[in-house]
């Protein structure tokens, strides 16, 4: 069985690489015979997985974070080369999504390489300026991608503190917008401090923004956080770690195959990553992805 290796060091603040050596030694142990490629830049890791893909490796095993895996996705959709994980980001939202173990790396390695294989369901999103994205877990647009927006132009402070700084700057000055959507047909309109389009349920280490997303039935969940003052925006909000935010009646969610959304000056963030501006078109691109899950079958 071809396997390839792929590693990013810089995920998790290095902890990709610090985990790297234990996936080496744990698949000599099982006696796989492997490539590895430890990866410079974002364009490396993607040609990496291409190479792999295009030299019909059976699986590739990315070691680290949401964006990693974000960036695999891009060259395994609709192959027949199977993605492993193990996780080795901040929040790693994919690797809870697929039930993978986040805490044991050779456990994860074992997942990862022997695993049996199944297909997931994949988002798929073009956004104004023509940028085309696969995302297995969500698309987001709202107060949480301005927030990234924000901390990604910060320079100062470093680390976690960042988005804390940029969380507090955008409550400062996000106000509610007007969305325009289109969902399988049926037209939405109303203001809204966030929407959010799940493949997967979780984004931000946990976040259940799209709790009843199943990356296996075909459909994408839709959150829609209607206009609310601050006050109540700030009650609401903290309730996405437990998903509790959809009983509140500022919340919408329903279940679609394809919506176009538009909001003017909005950004689309996937898998946390950026993709681009609105108007956006998302569909579902059923079973598009083999990966090694738990309960998968081979």
């Amino acid at each position: 069985m071809a396997i390839r290796v792929v590693a990013n060091p810089s995920s998790g603040k290095g902890r990709a690489g610090r985990q790297l050596p234990l996936v080496l030694r744990e698949l000599d142990r099982l006696g796989m015979d492997y490539d590895v490629v430890t990866t410079r830049d974002a364009a490396h890791l993607q040609e990496s997985v291409r190479a792999a893909r295009e030299a019909g490796d059976e699986r590739v095993i990315v070691c680290g974070g949401d964006g990693s895996i974000h960036l695999a996705v891009q060259e395994l959709a609709d192959s027949e080369t199977a993605l492993g994980i193990v996780p080795a980001g901040t929040g790693d939202d994919n690797a809870r999504l697929l039930g993978l173990p986040r805490k044991d790396v050779e456990a994860a390695t074992r997942q990862a390489a022997l695993g049996p294989i199944s297909r997931v369901d994949l988002g798929h999103v073009v956004t104004a300026d023509g940028t085309s994205r696969y995302f297995l877990g969500v698309m987001s647009s709202g107060f949480d991608s301005m927030v990234n927006e924000r901390a990604n132009a910060m320079t100062r402070p470093s680390g976690d503190a960042r988005y804390l700084v940029a969380i507090i700057g955008e409550l400062r000055t996000f106000r509610a917008v007007q969305y325009e959507a289109d969902i399988d047909g049926r037209p939405v309109s109303g203001e809204a401090m966030l929407v959010a389009v799940g493949n997967g349920c979780s984004y931000g280490g946990g976040m259940r923004v799209c709790p009843d997303a199943d990356p296996a039935d075909g459909f994408l969940e839709v959150t829609w956080l209607h206009g609310v003052r601050k006050t109540t925006f700030l009650r609401v909000f903290p309730q996405v770690f437990s998903g509790g935010h959809v009983r509140s009646r500022h919340v919408s969610t329903t279940r679609a195959r394809h919506l176009r959304l538009d909001a003017p000056g909005q950004i689309v963030y996937a898998d946390g990553e950026h993709v681009g501006p609105l108007p956006a078109v998302i569909d579902v691109r059923p079973q598009a992805l083999r990966v090694a899950r738990l309960g998968g079958t081979a």
